[in-house]
């Protein structure tokens, strides 16, 4: 390999041995430095490792003019931007030509969360959705491990058994990149996650798993996949639209709830695996926006200018 691919394969080696970059973000360096490097090859002009800072810059007009989406145009700068770090750090070239640079923003729209009625009457109904009292009790397990956590799905799936016997209070949980947290578990989810092991360990295929959540698959457990699909089947028995749960929205409602509730956003933080507190602070506006909806619903004054309007 040579040329722009050499450097482009050893940056992304080196994201993954240094870094412990996780696949799906080493595949997205891959694709936009790629398709940088063959912008700069189509123009004719200076190489990757020889661009400047107005390439760069006229490659953002490109991607802007192609209408390419706001959000894919500061993910492309931020992957350029870290490829040429890691070239001056290895002696490829002396600038960082996209350092200065200030990209077009990420428009970040509020989180959809459920509300906790919501919240409660999935984990009732989830103990009552599956064919087998096995399916029942796991599914069971599943919600209330998701909600009492905030993990994200794929954490949630590939959890190892060791992590949860012995009735811990805690769970250690391996999340992007190979980072580890703990989490603590509610009183409610170590029940359901005991009785989930009691039933798990009668059964001889699933008691030899490594898995917390084993599956006859390829990947050897519950996919995240199939828990989409299941808690969608959840949300019908509990009579919430289909439409407005997902995985993900229990990890909002997590941390909306816990915001709610007085919890310190670092430890939010914490608890959610965010590296950045600023990812975290969105759930602020959350509440915020939640707050005033109450607000503008309920305050007697709100009633009147309703009143007012409408006899307007």
């Amino acid at each position: 390999m040579t040329g722009p691919g050499r450097h482009i394969a050893t940056f992304l080696e080196a994201q993954a041995a240094e870094l412990g970059a996780a696949q799906n973000t080493l595949l997205a360096y891959g694709r936009d430095l790629e398709a940088f490097a063959g912008w700069l090859d189509a123009r004719g002009g200076a190489t990757l490792m020889e661009a400047a800072k107005e390439d760069v810059e006229a490659y953002l007009v490109a991607c802007e003019a192609e209408g390419l989406a706001q959000a894919t145009r500061a993910r492309r700068l931020s992957s350029i931007r870290q490829f040429y770090r890691f070239a001056v750090d290895e002696g490829w070239r002396g600038d960082n030509p996209a350092i200065r640079l200030r990209g077009p923003g990420r428009r970040r729209a509020l989180p959809q969360t459920l509300s906790e009625t919501q919240v409660h009457r999935l984990l009732e109904a989830a103990g009552k959705v599956g064919r087998t009292e096995a399916d029942r009790v796991r599914n069971a397990a599943l919600l209330a491990l998701l909600y009492a956590t905030g993990m994200r799905v794929s954490e949630l799936v590939g959890l190892p058994v060791a992590a949860a016997r012995g009735d811990p209070e805690m769970l250690l949980v391996r999340g992007k990149g190979g980072r580890e947290r703990l989490v603590p578990l509610s009183p409610p989810a170590r029940v359901a996650l005991a009785a989930w092991l009691a039933v798990r360990a009668r059964d001889e295929r699933r008691a030899a798993s490594p898995h917390l959540f084993p599956s006859t698959g390829r990947a050897g457990h519950l996919t995240r996949h199939r828990f989409h699909g299941l808690i969608k089947e959840i949300a019908v028995a509990a009579g919430i639209d289909p439409g407005a749960v997902t995985p993900h929205r229990l990890r909002h409602a997590f941390a909306t709830h816990l915001l709610a509730g007085g919890a310190d956003l670092r430890v939010i933080q914490t608890l959610l695996g965010h590296a950045d507190l600023g990812t975290t602070e969105i759930y602020t506006h959350v509440l915020d926006a939640r707050l005033r909806a109450l607000v503008e619903t309920h305050h007697p004054l709100a009633a009147a200018r309703r009143d007012a309007g409408s006899r307007g």
